[in-house]
C-alpha cells in the first residue's frame, strides 16, 4: 500500500474536476455570470450625452444673458418706451432717424478719440515692457506682477484713487510743486485737459491687459530662433523687428480691435470721476443719460444698437484691411 504525502489525495481517491472540466464531461457549458444588457447601453449613452450636457448648459447661459437682452434692445428700438410705462408704441425707424441727425448724439464720439490714441501709448508701453522681460532679467517676476496688478483692481475704486490724485492741491499737483509748477491746470476741470487725464488713467490701467497678452505670445515663440540670431550677430533690437513682431502680429492686431472697441465703449472711469461733465460724455455716458435720466429708453435702445453696429463695422474693417495671415518665422 502506498503511503500519501502528507497534504495530498489517496491514490485510489476519484480525481477532482475543474468547473469546465465538469461541464464538458457532462456535455453542458459553464455557467455565466449574467449582465444586465441594458446596464452598458445606458453608460454609453451617458458617455455620449456628458459633452453635450455641459455645453447645453453654458449656450443656455450665453442666450438667457446674451442675446435674449440683444433681441429686446433691438426690440426697444424699434418703440417710445420710457422704460415704466406698460405700453410701448411702436415707432419704426424714427429713433435711428434721431440718433444720425441730432448733431449732440454723435458729437460724443469726437471724446473716444482720445482713448483710441491713448491706447497707442498703452499698446506700446506694454510692448516695450514685454520685450525686455521676455528675456532673462533681474527681478523679471516682480515687474510682472507690477504691471498687472493695476488691471486687477475694480474700475470703480481706480475711478476714485485717480479722483483724489487729479483734485486742486492733490497728489499730482503736490508732486510738480516739487519741480516748481505752481500753477498746474484743472485736471478734470478744464475742458481742454480733461479728457486727456481721463485717457492717461484708462492707460495706467489697461497697460497690463496688453502687456500680458503681448509676453504671451513672446514666450510661445520657439527659443532656437533667438539662438540662431544670436550666433549671427544680431542685437536685440534686431531680433525684436526680425523675430518678435512678426511673431506676434496676430496678437497685436487683436489689441487693436480691442483698442478700438474700447475706446468706442468708455464707461466707468469718466462717470466716476466726472459723470460725464465738462465735454468728457462719452457714448454710454450719454446713452445711460437718455435712459435713466431723460426716461428715452427707446431712444438709449437705439443708440446701443448703433454702436454695436459701429464697433462691428470697425471691426470688418479691420480685419480687412490687416488679414489674419498664417506667420511662418523659419
Amino acid at each position: 500500500m502506498a503511503i500519501a504525502a502528507p497534504g495530498a489525495a489517496p491514490a485510489d481517491a476519484p480525481a477532482i474536476l475543474s468547473a469546465p472540466a465538469r461541464a464538458r464531461r457532462l456535455g453542458g457549458f459553464p455557467r455565466r455570470s449574467a449582465r444586465p444588457r441594458g446596464g452598458s447601453a445606458g453608460r454609453s449613452l451617458l458617455q455620449k450625452l456628458t459633452p453635450w450636457l455641459f455645453l447645453a448648459a453654458a449656450v443656455g447661459l450665453l442666450l438667457v444673458f446674451t442675446y435674449w437682452p440683444a433681441v429686446n434692445l433691438f426690440y426697444y428700438s424699434v418703440t417710445d418706451w420710457d422704460g415704466i410705462d406698460l405700453q410701448k408704441n411702436f415707432v419704426g425707424l424714427d429713433n435711428y432717424v434721431q440718433v444720425f441727425t441730432d448733431p449732440r448724439i454723435f458729437a460724443v464720439f469726437g471724446v473716444s478719440l482720445y482713448y483710441f490714441l491713448a491706447s497707442f501709448a498703452q499698446m506700446a508701453i506694454a510692448l516695450y515692457f514685454a520685450a525686455i522681460l521676455s528675456f532673462s532679467t533681474r527681478f523679471s517676476n516682480l515687474f510682472r506682477g507690477i504691471l498687472f496688478f493695476p488691471y486687477l483692481i475694480n474700475g470703480v475704486a481706480i475711478g476714485f484713487v485717480f479722483l483724489y490724485l487729479f483734485q486742486p492741491g492733490g497728489t499730482l499737483d503736490t508732486a510738480l510743486g516739487w519741480f516748481g509748477v505752481t500753477d498746474p491746470p484743472q485736471w478734470l476741470g478744464n475742458p481742454d485737459v480733461v479728457n486727456w487725464s481721463l485717457a492717461g488713467t484708462s492707460v495706467w490701467r489697461y497697460t497690463g491687459l496688453n502687456f500680458v497678452l503681448f509676453l504671451g505670445a513672446i514666450q510661445s515663440i520657439p527659443h532656437e530662433l533667438y539662438e540662431a540670431a544670436d550666433l549671427d550677430g544680431a542685437n536685440r533690437w534686431q531680433q525684436f523687428w526680425a523675430i518678435i513682431f512678426p511673431g506676434i502680429r496676430r496678437v497685436v492686431g487683436l489689441s487693436f480691435i480691442l483698442a478700438i472697441a474700447g475706446s468706442l465703449s468708455v464707461f466707468e472711469v469718466p462717470f466716476i470721476m466726472t459723470g460725464g461733465a465738462n465735454g468728457s460724455a462719452t457714448f454710454v455716458i450719454q446713452t445711460l443719460q437718455t435712459a435713466f435720466s431723460f426716461r428715452q429708453v427707446g431712444l438709449a435702445s437705439a443708440m446701443a444698437v448703433v454702436l454695436l453696429l459701429i464697433v462691428l463695422v470697425v471691426t470688418w474693417i479691420q480685419r480687412r484691411v490687416f488679414p489674419d495671415e498664417k506667420v511662418d518665422l523659419t
